[in-house]
């Protein structure tokens, strides 16, 4: 199998502006399989985490070090004020510039993650209107998600913008409050056009684990996070910002706020942690099962 994944590597690598992307769930080894490819090829990664954008989120996200990064550049990580809006339109067009800058340098981008959504948006090209979140249309959502439950919103968006509820998952409650959002404030939808074939010169490549061994490994790095000292990161930014923010509702930190006022004991708290981090991976899984010509590979 390695022999055949470098061998459509080094393919795509011998025409113009050639793109390598790794992606997966999260805890799937994302980061071990980019290092060693980009060592080999000569490239520079740039994140597709929506929640590694952010300073201070060390522990919480599972960034990595400037010593696990081996002397690889790393770009579009830990440059985000958890207070800042940061959006997707900004993403991509920070990865661009960001390729763009790699391809002067003869060297290959590498994109690396498991933000869906960051991933599409330079594989398909997504046209994404730049409005920045409603913090205050965003909780009304979030109430009313709360109240009649996420099917409630989906139905919303599926009347107000049927092509953008087609490529969201219905209990994909951020990116359904999103889609909503961007059509109440920009007055378009939330992707207006997009490329219809995948970006040429682009190879895909995935890590599939069986999902008891990925929840396994989600479950590991919890309690490796915890002894690194994730509930007093949790705590020390919960001091300092509002838990409603967009950086503070990510998962490591929302799951930990009940526990610091008392609500929750400890135990409950963990159960929470890894049942969430399952759910997500799962929502994870799906997207990318809706992307075409993705290279899976087995541990």
């Amino acid at each position: 199998m390695q022999s055949k994944i470098y061998s459509k590597i080094e393919k795509i690598l011998k025409k113009p502006n050639p793109l390598i992307v790794i992606l997966g769930p999260t805890a799937s080894g994302k980061t071990a399989l980019s290092l060693s490819l980009a060592k080999k090829y000569n490239c520079e990664i740039i994140s597709a985490d929506s929640r590694q954008i952010y300073k201070y989120m060390n522990i919480s996200t599972d960034k990595i070090s400037r010593r696990q990064m081996r002397g690889i550049r790393h770009h579009l990580i830990d440059f985000v004020e958890p207070d800042q809006i940061y959006t997707v339109a900004e993403w991509k067009r920070d990865a661009l510039k960001i390729m763009d800058d790699i391809y002067k340098r003869n060297k290959i981008p590498m994109i690396v993650g498991g933000t869906g959504l960051y991933i599409n948006s330079i594989i398909y090209n997504y046209d994404i209107p730049p409005i920045p979140p409603r913090i205050d249309f965003r909780r009304r959502l979030e109430s009313l998600a709360k109240k009649y439950g996420v099917s409630y919103l989906y139905k919303k968006l599926q009347k107000i913008d049927p092509h953008a509820a087609a490529k969201i998952l219905p209990n994909n409650m951020r990116y359904i409050i999103r889609a909503l959002e961007i059509n109440k404030f920009s007055g378009s939808n939330k992707i207006d056009s997009r490329a219809r074939r995948l970006r040429k010169n682009t190879i895909l490549i995935g890590i599939k684990h069986s999902r008891e061994e990925l929840y396994r490994r989600i479950d590991e790095r919890i309690d490796k996070q915890i002894k690194r000292g994730l509930f007093n990161e949790a705590k020390q930014l919960l001091k300092k910002y509002d838990p409603n923010l967009p950086s503070m509702t990510a998962i490591g930190c929302k799951e930990i706020l009940p526990y610091l006022r008392g609500e929750k004991s400890l135990a409950e708290t963990i159960q929470r942690l890894k049942y969430n981090t399952h759910n997500y991976a799962r929502r994870q899984i799906a997207w990318f099962k809706r992307i075409k010509n993705i290279i899976w590979l087995k541990p």
